[in-house]
């Protein structure tokens, strides 16, 4: 009995020396330069491409676009509601706005889903939707944003493959309003009914007619 607990004195006063010579680290948090890295690799991108249903169903099929979020832009009352754009008396047009991951898409390449999903060519209307609440935009956040979107306008009036001008307006973003709950992700929360009213209104059928292979 005596042999044991001067067996296991020495072993504790092993330990703590070991204990002292190479001191236990927990493994420590993210830290704060990480949250703030991967922060900054979160942007926005806002796109107007007639009804935001679609829009929004088109970009959450997009690796690297973190969040979707439907709404009204570039109107003049606040807060608007869908009855109010809808009527065309806000001055808003439906748009979505689109968060994404710089390091899995670019800004660039975003627009060029976003030209290929829409009709670039009609103003005031998308497919079988009409009024100044369907008008299709590109609203840049900043300088970087503004020169991308209009040198992917300028190069695709050289190269566009169908004869009609691009009315697509490419404008600085003002205030976006989110729509009401029951419009986010409409396409997830009543697949029949949204896929009837994309079907019937013809929007794959003329975007296929505009851009053949190359629509998105």
């Amino acid at each position: 009995m005596i042999h044991r607990k001067l067996f296991y004195s020495i072993l504790a006063a092993a330990i703590t020396s070991l204990v002292a010579i190479f001191p236990a680290t927990a493994a420590s948090p993210p830290s704060q330069n990480s949250a703030m890295e991967d922060s900054n690799h979160q942007q926005t991108a806002t796109f107007a491409g007639g009804c935001f249903w679609c829009v929004e169903s088109d970009f959450d099929k997009v690796p690297g676009v973190t969040e979707t979020i439907s709404g009204y832009i570039d109107g003049h009352l606040i807060n608007p509601t869908y009855k109010q754009v809808s009527s065309g008396i806000s001055g808003h047009t439906e748009a979505v706005e689109i968060t994404f991951d710089n390091r899995q898409i670019s800004y660039e390449e975003l627009l060029e889903i976003f030209w290929r999903s829409i009709d670039p060519t009609t103003s005031d209307r998308q497919f079988c939707d009409r009024g100044t609440q369907y008008r299709s935009g590109i609203y840049y956040h900043n300088n970087q944003q503004r020169e991308a979107a209009t040198r992917s306008k300028t190069a695709l009036e050289k190269n566009k493959p169908f004869k009609e001008a691009i009315v697509t307006e490419v404008k600085m973003a003002s205030i976006f309003y989110p729509a009401e709950a029951y419009h986010q992700d409409y396409h997830n929360k009543n697949p029949v009914r949204y896929n009837y009213y994309r079907y019937g209104c013809g929007r794959d059928k003329r975007v296929e007619a505009l851009w053949g292979s190359k629509a998105s």
